[in-house]
C-alpha cells in the first residue's frame, strides 16, 4: 500500500511520517472535506426552506424562529464532540465516525418526518449531534497527520473546496423546492449520509497504536486539563468561539435581512453564493500566506485587518436608519465575512499544534466552545433584528473585537525556531 501523504504535502519540510492506508493521497483530503461539507450541507441545503418553514408551522413572514432550525444543530454540534473525541482517542478514528453518521442520517430522518416545530428542532438537536462526528474527527486526523504551517495550509486548501457547499446548497436546496416537497432539504442530506458511510470504508486509520490513550474519567480529565490551561490552546478556542459567532449570526440572518430590508428573496441564493465564493478564494489565500509569514503572525496581523473591515460595515450599516445602499452594504459585508471565516482554520490549527498527544479531546473542547458559543451568541445576533441591519453589523464589530483579543493574548508567549535552531519570542 502506498502513503496517505497528500500529494501537495509530499515536499513540504516538517511534515509528519505518513501513515499506511486504502485512501491515499488525493483522494484522503477529498475525503476529509467531504466529512467537514457535511456540516455545512445541514445548515446551507435549509436556508431557501425558511418562508415554507415558517407558512408550515404558523410563524409570521419575518419570525426569526426559524433561526432554530441554525440554533438547534449547532448546540447539537457543541455536545456531540465529547461522544467522539475521548473514545477516538481510545480506539481509533474510524468507528466513532461511523457512529457519527449514522446518527447524522437518524437526524435528518427524524427532521424529515416530524409534524411539529418541537419535533424539528429536537431532531435538528439529534442531527447537530451526528454532524459533530464528522467535522471534529476529520481535524484531528489531519493533525494525527500534520503539524503546524502544514496542518494550518492544508486545512485552509481544504476549507476553499468545503466553500463549494455554501455556493451550491442554496441553489440546490431552491431546487429541491421547485420539484419535491419542502421535506426534501431534510431527506437529501441522510441520503448523502448513506453514501458517505460507503466512501470512509476507505479512509485509513490515522491513530497509531503508540498514540492511544486510556478511556477513563481520570484520563479525559487530564487531558482536558491540559488542554484548558495551556494559553494558546485555549487562547485561540475562546477566539474562534467568537469567529464561529459572526458566521452563525450570518447565517440565521442572511435570508431576513435580504428579504425584508433590501426586498431581494428571489435573488437570496445568488447572493449568498456569491459571498461565499469570496469564502473559499479567502481560504486559498490564507493557504499561501500561511506557507510565507507562518501561521501566528498570520492570525495576528489578519485579525486587525478585520477589525477594520468590521468597524466599516458597522459605518455603512447606520446609514439612511440602518437601511443602506444595498451595494454598498453588500461590498462591505464581502470584505468582513471572509477575514472572520479565513481566520478559524489557521487559529483551530494553531490551537491544537501543542497538543497532538491528546488531539481527539482537544479537538472536543475545541468544538463544543466554538459551537455552542457560536450558536447562542449567534442566535442573540440574529433575534436582535429590528427591520435594519444595524443589530447584526454591531454584533460582527463586536465579536471580531473580542476574537482579536484574545488571537493576541494566546499568542502573546508563542515561540518559533530560528534559523539557527533556536527558540525566540514571535513579534
Amino acid at each position: 500500500m502506498t502513503s496517505t501523504t497528500p500529494a501537495i504535502d509530499a515536499t513540504d519540510p516538517g511534515r509528519d511520517e505518513p501513515i499506511k492506508g486504502t485512501a491515499t493521497g488525493n483522494e484522503f483530503v477529498a475525503l476529509v472535506t467531504a466529512l467537514m461539507a457535511m456540516t455545512a450541507l445541514g445548515i446551507d441545503l435549509m436556508l431557501p426552506a425558511f418562508p415554507d418553514i415558517r407558512a408550515e408551522y404558523g410563524m409570521a413572514a419575518d419570525s426569526t424562529k426559524v433561526a432554530w432550525i441554525v440554533t438547534a444543530y449547532f448546540l447539537g454540534m457543541s455536545i456531540g464532540p465529547w461522544l467522539y473525541g475521548p473514545l477516538s482517542d481510545r480506539i481509533g478514528r474510524r468507528r466513532p465516525l461511523y457512529a457519527g453518521l449514522v446518527l447524522y442520517m437518524i437526524g435528518a430522518s427524524m427532521a424529515a418526518l416530524a409534524p411539529t416545530w418541537t419535533l424539528v428542532v429536537v431532531a435538528r438537536f439529534v442531527w447537530g449531534v451526528g454532524a459533530s462526528g464528522p467535522r471534529s474527527l476529520a481535524v484531528t486526523m489531519v493533525r494525527d497527520r500534520h503539524q503546524g504551517d502544514v496542518m494550518a495550509r492544508l486545512m485552509s486548501m481544504i476549507m476553499a473546496v468545503f466553500m463549494l457547499v455554501p455556493i451550491l446548497a442554496p441553489a440546490l436546496g431552491s431546487g429541491l423546492i421547485h420539484v419535491l416537497p419542502w421535506r426534501a432539504v431534510f431527506w437529501f442530506p441522510a441520503v448523502i449520509a448513506v453514501v458517505m458511510m460507503v466512501w470512509v470504508r476507505r479512509l485509513p486509520e490515522t491513530l497509531l497504536p503508540e498514540n492511544r490513550r486510556a478511556f477513563s474519567v481520570r484520563s479525559v480529565a487530564s487531558a482536558g486539563r491540559e488542554m484548558v490551561t495551556h494559553r494558546q490552546a485555549m487562547g485561540l478556542t475562546l477566539a474562534m468561539t467568537f469567529l464561529y459567532s459572526t458566521m452563525t449570526a450570518y447565517i440565521a440572518s442572511v435570508e431576513v435581512i435580504v428579504g425584508d430590508v433590501f426586498g431581494l428573496t428571489a435573488w437570496f441564493p445568488l447572493i449568498f453564493a456569491s459571498i461565499a465564493v469570496l469564502f473559499a478564494a479567502n481560504s486559498l489565500f490564507n493557504a499561501r500566506l500561511v506557507r510565507r509569514i507562518g501561521v501566528i503572525r498570520l492570525v495576528r496581523r489578519m485579525s486587525l485587518v478585520g477589525i477594520g473591515a468590521a468597524s466599516a460595515l458597522f459605518a455603512v450599516s447606520l446609514l439612511h436608519g440602518g437601511k443602506p445602499n444595498f451595494w454598498l452594504f453588500a461590498i462591505a459585508l464581502a470584505v468582513a465575512l471572509p477575514l472572520a471565516q479565513g481566520l478559524t482554520p489557521n487559529c483551530n490549527s494553531a490551537a491544537m499544534d501543542p497538543l497532538p498527544h491528546v488531539a481527539g479531546t482537544a479537538s472536543a473542547i475545541i468544538a463544543t466552545f466554538t459551537t455552542a458559543g457560536g450558536a447562542l451568541l449567534g442566535g442573540v445576533a440574529a433575534n436582535a433584528f429590528d427591520g435594519t441591519v444595524r443589530p447584526f453589523a454591531t454584533f460582527v464589530l463586536g465579536f471580531m473585537l473580542a476574537a482579536s483579543a484574545l488571537i493576541w493574548w494566546g499568542t502573546a508567549r508563542h515561540r518559533t525556531p530560528t534559523a539557527a535552531g533556536s527558540l525566540q519570542l514571535t513579534e
